[in-house]
């Protein structure tokens, strides 16, 4: 298979991904506020084998840069999600260059701002409260605005789960990495 074709069908599997942490929210409002810091194992392969076949420039932007492309024409993308993956897509790039793009390090280092790139999809929360909870008054069933307040006043819970999920990817990525030896045999290990 084509490298290109891999790379689309890891895109596809990264939307995939926002897709199903988007539609946890149907479970329970902490579903959609807090998956975010387990989808690292998830988000870590991808990103682990995208960066395999991406050894240079993009990878973070190739997968960030799609999604936001489609959050954009489906009308799904605010100005915190814009800003959010601009700065997290960036960061990732630039830590990825400075450790080497052929070197797990690079890649490792890289993977923990990628990793919030779904916390700035629900970083709307917090960022514009009250539209957020008209938008849960249309689009969810009744009542659903009365159980997202709590976890949206929850802060401190917000910054623990952000804290949690550093050791959650740390752990992610050594699991990708061995689980995609073969992918990753011929780059430099640190």
């Amino acid at each position: 298979m084509k490298p290109a074709i891999k790379i689309l069908l890891m895109a596809i599997a990264y939307l995939a991904m926002f897709v199903m942490g988007a539609a946890s929210g149907m479970i329970h409002p902490r579903c959609y506020a807090y998956v975010g810091a387990v989808l690292p194992l998830i988000s870590a392969f991808i990103y682990l084998y995208t960066s395999t076949l991406i050894r240079k420039f993009g990878a973070a932007v190739i997968l960030n840069g799609i999604l936001l492309l489609l959050f954009l024409i489906a009308g799904e993308a605010d100005i915190t999600l814009i800003i959010g993956f601009v700065i997290l897509t960036a960061l990732a790039e630039i830590i990825r260059c400075h450790f080497g793009y052929d070197t797990l390090k690079g890649i490792r280092w890289s993977f923990l701002p990628f990793v919030y790139s779904f916390f700035a999809y629900t970083a709307h929360w917090w960022t514009d409260t009250e539209g957020s909870l008209a938008a849960a008054v249309e689009e969810m069933p009744a009542g659903y605005d009365e159980l997202m307040k709590p976890v949206i006043d929850n802060v401190p819970m917000l910054i623990v789960v952000l804290l949690l999920t550093i050791p959650v990817a740390i752990f992610a990525m050594r699991i990708a990495e061995r689980a995609l030896k073969a992918q990753t045999a011929d780059m430099k290990k640190d």
